[in-house]
């Protein structure tokens, strides 16, 4: 006669009216699998329980792809919805000087960048008043700086958006704010046939705002919306 006790009535009635319980119990399912494998005995390889276990290890990298899409998915929304507010308040101003100072203020902060300057190529130099007034957002460089400053000097192809860290920002670009940049996104302005690029740069104090191995769609997008406007007010 077995001097094991037996299960509880009530309890085996429930188990056998509702199995899927114990099937969905992940540690009732393995406490089950590691009571059959003592029974069997150590020489005994449960092929079942091998499979369940990497049935369940698949499941888990399942679970987590599936986890990181989703972020990355809303992730990619709230970029694109980021952009779109940004441009729709760039749009908004009827003067170049307001234009110009929300680059540095609401736009900037819709952004979440710490700093936003726009720098013009230009033969005359910035001793005019208006670039003066708008120091803190405009400067004007000599023809060739733009390029020559994505590349670090060493010439090649430019591309239209560059995403990269700094270990020392450029006081040329970002005056004083230059001690705490630490990233930047560099798009590049095409104003047209017969006139000299331009360059939008957004600094960041965090190393990891911006990096190479970031996707520039958003951006691109941006910098053409960008482009159609500085073009307005060239004229």
């Amino acid at each position: 006669m077995s001097s094991q006790p037996k299960i509880d009535d009530a309890l085996r009635e429930a188990i056998i009216s509702r199995p899927d319980v114990i099937l969905d119990d992940k540690d009732l399912m393995h406490a089950l699998i590691a009571a059959n494998e003592r029974a069997m005995g150590g020489n005994i390889v449960d092929l079942r329980g091998l499979a369940m276990e990497r049935l369940e290890a698949r499941l888990d990298r399942l679970e987590d792809t599936h986890r990181s899409v989703i972020a990355a998915a809303y992730e990619n929304l709230a970029g694109t919805n980021q952009i779109h507010r940004a441009i729709l308040r760039m749009l908004d101003p009827m003067e170049f000087e307001a234009f110009l100072r929300d680059l540095g203020g609401e736009v900037a902060e819709i952004l979440r960048v710490d700093a936003v300057k726009l720098v013009l190529e230009s033969v005359q130099n910035d001793k005019d008043p208006a670039v003066q007034r708008l120091g803190e957002v405009l400067s004007v460089a000599e023809p060739g700086f733009i390029d020559d400053y994505l590349t670090d000097g060493r010439g090649g192809n430019v591309r239209q958006v560059t995403l990269r860290q700094l270990q020392d920002a450029d006081p040329e670009i970002y005056g004083d704010d230059a001690t705490w940049i630490r990233s930047e996104a560099c798009l590049k302005l095409d104003f047209g046939d017969g006139r000299l690029p331009g360059l939008l740069v957004m600094g960041a104090e965090d190393p990891h705002m911006f990096g190479p191995q970031q996707g520039t769609d958003l951006l691109a997008f941006f910098t053409g919306v960008f482009e159609r406007a500085m073009r307005r007010w060239l004229g």
